[in-house]
Formats: structure tokens, sequence, C-alpha cells
């Protein structure tokens, strides 16, 4: 047959076929079982050799190790896994990748799984209609199941079969014994092919079934298969660029150990892949280099082999990864590299007494969170470009999140050290913390309310008059003095009635600043100074001002309860 433009287009549709059946699949599988994965995660990352361990069999379970990357990626930056942590995870994903080879080379050549797939689909799909979710994300897992060897049972068919085109062969015969620089260009060639399917797993799959029907030789696909380990990390490189520092920092670990991994196996490849024939040969599976059935095993075994050496190797070395990838991304200010549990987040759980202090560490980094929050409004109403608006708005914006986040994970530690055998003393300070959690979570709240009022003053063009806006950057000044008094609260050890007085004076006048606010502002409005509309934003403005006062000299009362 000649291979023209409509062969092209059945190709390329083989290959949707399959990625498309593969993204059904792990998104059933996610919905299914989601909360279990991620709760696997953060349990199995207490050292990298865990962290390998989870990362394999989340992969394994998802097949796709783009998913497993982009989680862990996302769960960097969301704070909830260290930049050291997710190394582990990123190195046991390579590995669970391999997975998806010998399911090929074991079901999808030897077995004709496509004869199976319409039944599969009816099984499935009573459980698209079933009430329970879970079910119906299992109906969905074995549906993308059955797409997924039906679109490779397509691509089988849709390759170009060599001996009707004989052409290809002197294509890539021409280019094949060109010694180190042929490894390199097909190596080239699997990264390209990875990053525009945007899969391994996929890329993999095509390059078995090319090298199955003859298009390309086994020595060929094997440096084909480094490349696709190279391709693969741009999905993390796309997830981290939303991200923070920790983020980015994250998926260039992943790409740096990849690139490694090539470097150093195009030195030893031959002795690989002569190694992997002996072996296959002896175990009556044939030789790669010469019979094309024995193709897919001989490249799932040097896709696995190549994976786990390279962990065994590197796995020693993740310190000076994560070094190197510190020198490499720089944070680019100084929420980049504030906004994440330095102190909790390893879920490791010591006595209760020292993990009360291990909470009571990021206790105080939320403080200053929050207190930064404040800066960032005063910078908001001060702000006449757009452009600054927005982007005060959008840290803002953030910030909410991040004290979201802080609140669940610190009050969820706390709860786990409360299961123990606590003292009367040390429950009581646990209940404290929880109130503090919870106050400095509800200064974000009332910050971020206070951020939209001010969006929609400036998108109804009503503006502040210059002795509003001096008088709410006066009360915003007492606030910050509040703030500077709980901070300190929060990091001394034993805060005493001193601090506390201290702490209501300040409370007291932020206060009495909005009282005198307050009478100003209703004679303003009678004298028609100002418009309503504007004059209810500015009311709402030094009120819940006032609101975090309340908040902040809670946290300080709290401090002192419970100390």
């Amino acid at each position: 047959m000649q291979f023209g433009i409509f062969e092209f287009l059945r190709l390329v549709g083989a290959l949707g076929f399959f990625i498309y059946g593969m993204k059904v699949m792990s998104e059933g599988i996610q919905k299914a079982a989601g909360g279990s994965l991620r709760r696997i995660i953060r349990a199995m990352t207490k050292n990298r050799y865990f962290g390998v361990v989870t990362g394999f069999l989340v992969t394994a379970l998802v097949q796709s190790s783009s998913a497993t990357t982009v989680m862990t990626v996302s769960f960097v930056n969301a704070g909830l896994l260290s930049l050291t942590e997710s190394v582990g995870v990123l190195m046991g994903a390579n590995v669970g990748t391999t997975i998806t080879a010998w399911l090929i080379s074991l079901l999808g050549f030897k077995v004709k799984v496509a004869t199976f797939s319409l039944p599969v689909i009816a099984i499935a799909l009573p459980l698209l209609f079933a009430r329970p979710k879970k079910w119906r994300s299992w109906g969905e897992f074995l549906i993308g199941f059955a797409l997924l060897f039906m679109g490779l049972d397509a691509l089988k068919d849709a390759v170009p079969d060599l001996r009707q085109n004989p052409e290809v062969l002197s294509f890539l015969a021409t280019y094949a014994d060109m010694g180190l620089l042929s490894t390199w260009l097909f190596i080239l060639v699997g990264t390209v092919l990875t990053v525009v399917v945007q899969s391994s797993s996929a890329a993999m799959a095509l390059t078995i079934t090319m090298c199955y029907q003859g298009w390309i030789p086994f020595d060929v696909a094997a440096p084909m298969v480094l490349g696709e380990n190279i391709g693969t990390t741009i999905t993390a490189q796309m997830a981290a660029l939303v991200g923070n520092v920790h983020a980015k920092r994250a998926a260039t670990i992943h790409t740096i150990f990849n690139v490694l991994g090539v470097a150093w196996m195009i030195l030893a490849m031959p002795l690989f892949l002569k190694a992997i024939a002996a072996l296959m040969v002896i175990e009556g599976l044939g030789d790669p280099f010469t019979t094309a059935t024995s193709i897919p095993f001989g490249l799932a075994y040097f896709h696995t082999a190549f994976n786990l050496a390279n962990v065994l190797l590197l796995i020693w070395f993740v310190p000076i990864l994560v070094r190197i990838a510190e020198r490499i991304v720089k944070p680019h200010g100084e929420e980049d590299e504030d906004f994440r549990l330095e102190y909790i987040a390893t879920g490791l759980m010591g006595t209760p007494e020292l993990s009360t202090l291990e909470a009571r560490k990021e206790l105080a980094k939320f403080g200053e969170i929050t207190a930064r929050m404040s800066g960032f409004i005063e910078q908001l109403l001060n702000a006449d470009d757009p452009k600054r608006q927005r982007k005060m708005l959008k840290k803002v914006r953030k910030y909410e999140e991040i004290t979201d986040r802080l609140e669940v994970e610190i009050a969820a530690y706390l709860a786990k050290v409360s299961q123990g055998d606590l003292s009367e003393g040390l429950s009581q300070r646990i209940r404290g913390m929880l109130s503090i959690t919870n106050d400095l979570e509800r200064i974000g709240d009332i910050f971020y309310q206070m951020s939209l009022a001010i969006e929609r003053k400036n998108e109804e063009q009503h503006w502040f008059s210059p002795s509003q806006r001096q008088n709410l950057m006066e009360l915003f000044s007492l606030v910050d003095e509040a703030f500077v008094v709980m901070n300190d609260n929060l990091v001394i050890d034993s805060p005493s009635g001193a601090e506390l007085a201290k702490a209501m004076r300040a409370e007291e006048a932020i206060n009495h600043k909005r009282d005198e606010l307050r009478s100003a502002h209703l004679a303003s409005i009678e004298r028609g100074d100002y418009n309503v509309r504007g004059g209810m934003v500015y009311n709402d403005l030094f009120s819940s001002a006032e609101r975090v006062g309340d908040h902040i000299i809670n946290v300080s009362e709290a401090l002192v309860d419970r100390d």
C-alpha cells in the first residue's frame, strides 16, 4: 500500500484513539481513588526511598507518569510536599511508567485484547449510570481500558508495513548507521515525539508498534525510548509554569534526573542491549535484534532496566540535585520562598510536646503572612495604575488561598497530636493553637473581602477623597502596629500579662480610631460631602480593619490563656 496523507491521518487518528483511552482510564482511576492516592502520597514520602515506592505505585495505578508528576508538582506548589520529598516520587514515577511497556508486550501483541474490549465496555456501561459516584468512576476506568487497547490495535494496523513500504526502511537506514550521531538523532526523535503527543506511554506504544512492524530496528528504538524519558519532563515543566519557585525546582529536578540518566546510558547502552538480548534468549523469548516478536519484550526490558538503574544510581545524590535546582531556579519574590509548611509538612510525628513546638513555629510564620496582607491592601488603596491594581488584587487572592491551606494543614496536624495521651495543660495549649489558626484564617478572609470592595469601587469609578485615603492609612498604620505586637507574642516562649497589655493598648487604639472615623463619616454623609456608594465602601473598609484588630487581639489572648 502507498503511505499517503490518508494513511498518515489514520496513523494520527489511531494514536489519538490510544491517547484518549489512556486519558479516560487515568481520569477514571483518579476519580475513583483520587483521595486515596493523595493520602498515599502524603503518608509514604517520609524519606526518598518511600517516595520512590509511592511514585511507582501511583503511576502504575493511573498508567500515566504525567499525572503523577503534575500531581507531585502541584503538591510542592501547595506546600504539601517538600522539595526533597518530591524527588523520590518523581523518580518512582519514571519506574512506574515502564508498566505500560509490559502491558503492551504481555497483552497488546500476544493476546488480542481488542477482542475483549467491547465486552468490557458492556460491563462498564451499567456502572456509568449507577448512583454512587465511585461506581461511575470505575465504569470510566473500564471503558478507558477498553479504548486504550482498541486504540493500540488500530495503531498496529495504521503503522505502515515495511514489506509493503520498503522506502521507509531506506529512509531510516540512512540515519541508523551513523554511530553515536545516530543515537543522538533518535534520542531527539523520541523527545520530540513525546512532546508532541504529550504522553511518554503513548510514545512508547508507538515506538514498540513501529519496531514490531519492522519500521525501525531494536537498537534504534532503544535511543528513542531514552528520548521519551526526556520528553515526558515537559509535562512537569508546563505544570510548574504557573507554580511558585518550589514547583519550578521540582520540575527542574525531574528534568535533570532524566537528562543525567540518558547521558550515562548513551555510554552503557551497547552493553545493556547485549545483556538484555542474552537474558531473553536464555528465557526463551528470542533475540530482539533478529526476531520481530521479541522486540516488545526487549524494549520493555530496556525501559525497565534503564529507569531502575537510574533511580538506584541517582537516589544517593538527592541533596545534590536539590542544591543544583535551587541554584538554577532563583526566587523572584518573597512569596516564592515563604509559602509552604516548613516545620510540620513532613508527616513525621514526634512526642506531643515536640509536635506542638513545631506547630507553634508554623503559627508564627502564619502570622507573618497575614500581616503582609495588610501591606498589600494599603498598596492597593494607593495604586492608581490599573496594572498595579490587578497585580495587588492577584496577590491578595493568592495569600487568601494560602491562609486557607495553612488553616487546614495546621488544624489537621494538631488533631493528630491531640489523639495521643495529653496532659491537661498540653490539651489546653492545643485548643488555644486551634483558636489562633482560625483567627489568622479569618484575617485572611477579611483582607480578601476588602480587596473585592476596593475592586468594585474602582470598576464603578468611585474615588476616595484625600482625607478619606489619609484616614484609612492612619487606621492601617495602627493595624500594622497591632500585627507587630501579635507576631512578637507568637515567637515568645511564654507571653505574659505585660505582652497582653501591650496588645490590648494596640487594640484600643484601633477601636478609638474606628469610632472617630465612623462619627466623621456619618457627619459627612449628612452634609453630602461624597456619594453614598463610595461612602459605603469607605465604611466597609474601616469597619473591616477594626474586625481585623479583633482577631489580632484574640490571638494574643489565646497565647496567654494557653501558657
